[in-house]
C-alpha cells in the first residue's frame, strides 16, 4: 500500500513538473503602427445627408452630432494627422427647431407603466417619456452660424436628396433650413462649400437615400416623387468628378432597400386578430358587398356571369386569428371598387395609427344603418339602391398613404437598383474611391442581424440596437458599426490599418438609446 501511494506522488509530481515546464504565459500581443497608406485625412470632409449629419430617434441634437458617425471617422484619421471635424452643432440636446417637434423618447404612463401600442404612435414611441415634458427646442432655423462657427467640415444635411447637393438657393431661407444654418451665403451649394474647403479625403454618404425614402414613409401617394434614374445618374457622377478633380480620394455608399428599415417592419401586415365569431361576421360581410356589387353591374348591363366573376374578388374569407388588412388601391377596370386584401409582401408605414385600426380603419366601419341593411339582407329581403351604397362605403381600407402595395415597392427597388448599378459602377472603375456597401449591411441587419465588438445588433424597433426610435436612422452604436465598415473599406482600398492596428471605434462607448434626462 504504501509502495503504491509513494508511486502516486511520484506520478503527481512527474505531472506538476510538466504543468511547469509547459505553462508559458502567451506572449504580449503587439499591434502593428497604424498607417495611412496611400490616403492623405489632413482634411476629411464628409458630404451628405440625414446619417451623415447624425440625425437620430426623429431629431438632430448636439449628443446625436458628436456620435456621428464621421465625428468617429474623423477621431480615427486625427490619430495620423487628420483635421477635427467641424459640425454646426445645435443648441441643445432637445432635438429640432424652434416651433416644432423635439427627439423622440420612450412613452409611459404616469404611474410609470409601459402602454406601448396606445394612440397613433406604435410602441408607444412619443417625444415623452412618464412625468416628464418636454422641453421645446431652442434652435432657431434662420440663424446662420457660418460666419461664427464655420466654415464646417461635416456638411451633413437632413432631407437631403442627391439633386440638393448642387442646387443654388438650398441655403436660402426658403431653402434647407439645416443648410442654410451653415451656408457660406444664400446662394451657396453644399458641394460648393465642401469643395471650398480643398478636402484631402471624402465621404459621400447615402447619395440615393432621400431620392426614394420620401416616396416610401408617404406610402408611395407621389406627394413626394421617386428622382428619376437618369437625373440620379447625372448628379452623382458629377458630384464625384468635382470632388475628385481637388485631388481628394474618398468613400461613397450605396443606398439600402429602405424597405426594410423597421419604419415598414414593425406594424405587421397580418395584425388584424379575430375570433371566429367576428370572423365569420366579416366573411359575411364581404360576401354582401359581393353580393351587393353583382345586382349592381347587372343594372349597368353587364351579363351576369361576367358580373359574377368581377363581383367575386371582394367576397373576401376571414379566419380566426391573425388576417390581414383591407387596403385602398387605385380604381381600375379589374378593380373597379377599389380596394383589396394587402398581399404577404405588402408593408404598412410606421406612423399608421393604430387606434383606428382598433376601430374598424383597415376592415369595416359598421355603423347602425349599414347593420340594419345587413339583417335586411339575411333576412332575405333587397336593400335600395341608397342602402346598397351605405354597405359599399363601409369598407374601410387602408389609405395609401399608410401602405406600400406591391406596385409601390416594385418602384422604389427598381430605382434603389439602379442608383447603386450606377454608385458600384462608379467606384468599382477609380481606385481613388472606396465603396461601404450599406445595401447589404442594412439586409444583413434586417434578417440575420450582426455580431459587432460583443454586441448583437439587428433592425428591429427600440430592442435591436442598430435602429433609432424613427425607424430609419441608426443609433449611436448603429452609427460606430457604419464608422466601422467605413475604416474596413478604406483600409481595403487605401492601404491604411486601421482594423489590424485595432484603431476602430468602441461599440461599448456608444449609447443604442439616449436617456430622456439628456438636454
Amino acid at each position: 500500500m504504501k509502495t503504491k501511494y509513494i508511486w502516486l506522488f511520484a506520478l503527481l509530481l512527474g505531472f506538476l513538473s510538466c504543468d511547469e515546464e509547459n505553462n508559458i504565459l502567451p506572449e504580449e500581443v503587439v499591434l502593428p503602427e497604424l498607417t495611412s497608406g496611400s490616403a492623405d485625412f489632413s482634411k476629411y470632409v464628409a458630404i451628405g445627408a440625414s446619417f451623415t449629419a447624425g440625425f437620430t430617434d426623429g431629431g438632430l441634437f448636439i449628443a446625436s452630432q458628436e456620435n456621428s458617425f464621421p465625428n468617429m471617422l474623423s477621431k480615427e484619421f486625427a490619430k495620423i494627422g487628420g483635421n477635427v471635424l467641424e459640425q454646426p452643432l445645435m443648441n441643445d440636446n432637445i432635438g429640432g427647431f424652434i416651433g416644432g417637434s423635439p427627439r423622440f423618447y420612450f412613452y409611459s404612463d404616469q404611474d410609470d407603466t409601459d402602454d406601448f401600442g396606445s394612440g397613433p404612435y406604435p410602441l408607444g414611441i412619443v417625444p415623452h417619456i412618464g412625468d416628464f415634458t418636454p422641453e421645446s427646442p431652442t434652435t432657431d432655423s434662420s440663424n446662420n452660424i457660418f460666419n461664427s462657427n464655420g466654415p464646417f467640415t461635416n456638411m451633413g444635411v437632413p432631407g437631403a436628396k442627391s439633386t440638393h447637393i448642387n442646387f443654388v438657393g438650398y441655403g436660402s431661407s426658403v431653402g434647407n433650413p439645416y443648410f442654410a444654418r451653415m451656408a457660406s451665403s444664400p446662394a451657396a451649394t453644399i458641394l460648393d462649400d465642401a469643395i471650398a474647403q480643398n478636402p484631402t479625403f471624402f465621404t459621400l454618404t447615402l447619395m440615393g437615400g432621400n431620392d426614394v425614402l420620401g416616396y416610401a414613409t408617404n406610402g408611395g401617394d407621389n406627394t413626394d416623387s421617386i428622382t428619376p434614374s437618369t437625373t440620379f445618374d447625372f448628379v452623382f457622377n458629377e458630384m464625384v468628378t468635382e470632388l475628385l478633380a481637388t485631388g481628394a480620394k474618398g468613400v461613397v455608399t450605396t443606398v439600402p432597400y429602405v424597405e426594410d428599415l423597421p419604419y415598414f417592419t414593425t406594424v405587421p401586415n397580418n395584425a388584424l386578430v379575430l375570433d371566429a365569431e367576428t370572423a365569420g361576421r366579416l366573411t359575411g360581410f364581404f360576401q354582401a358587398v359581393a353580393g351587393i356589387f353583382t345586382q349592381v353591374l347587372i343594372s349597368q348591363m353587364v351579363p351576369p356571369a361576367q358580373a359574377q366573376a368581377l363581383a367575386a374578388q371582394y367576397a373576401i374569407p376571414f379566419s380566426e386569428g391573425p388576417n390581414r388588412w383591407i387596403i385602398d388601391v387605385p380604381v381600375s377596370e379589374t378593380n373597379p371598387l377599389g380596394f383589396r386584401q394587402m398581399t404577404e409582401d405588402e408593408l404598412l408605414v410606421l406612423t399608421i395609427d393604430q387606434g383606428a385600426l382598433a376601430q374598424g380603419y383597415g376592415s369595416v366601419a359598421l355603423s347602425n344603418e349599414v347593420l340594419q341593411v345587413l339583417g335586411l339582407l339575411q333576412a332575405g329581403g333587397t336593400p335600395t339602391a341608397q342602402q346598397a351604397g351605405l354597405v359599399i362605403a363601409a369598407v374601410n381600407g387602408i389609405d395609401d398613404g399608410d401602405a406600400l402595395d406591391s406596385d409601390e415597392l416594385a418602384e422604389i427597388r427598381a430605382a434603389t437598383d439602379s442608383y447603386n448599378n450606377t454608385i458600384e459602377a462608379l467606384a468599382n472603375s477609380n481606385e481613388n474611391i472606396a465603396l461601404v456597401n450599406l445595401r447589404d449591411i442594412l439586409t444583413e441587419l434586417s434578417s440575420t442581424g450582426i455580431s459587432f465588438g460583443g454586441y448583437s445588433l439587428n433592425a428591429n424597433l427600440v430592442t435591436g440596437g442598430a435602429v433609432s426610435l424613427d425607424g430609419i436612422h441608426l443609433t449611436a452604436r448603429g452609427y460606430s458599426y457604419m464608422a466601422y465598415k467605413f475604416l474596413e473599406a478604406i483600409d481595403t482600398s487605401f492601404g491604411s490599418n486601421f482594423i489590424d492596428s485595432g484603431n476602430t471605434p468602441n461599440p461599448s462607448d456608444y449609447p443604442t438609446n439616449y436617456s430622456s434626462s439628456l438636454r
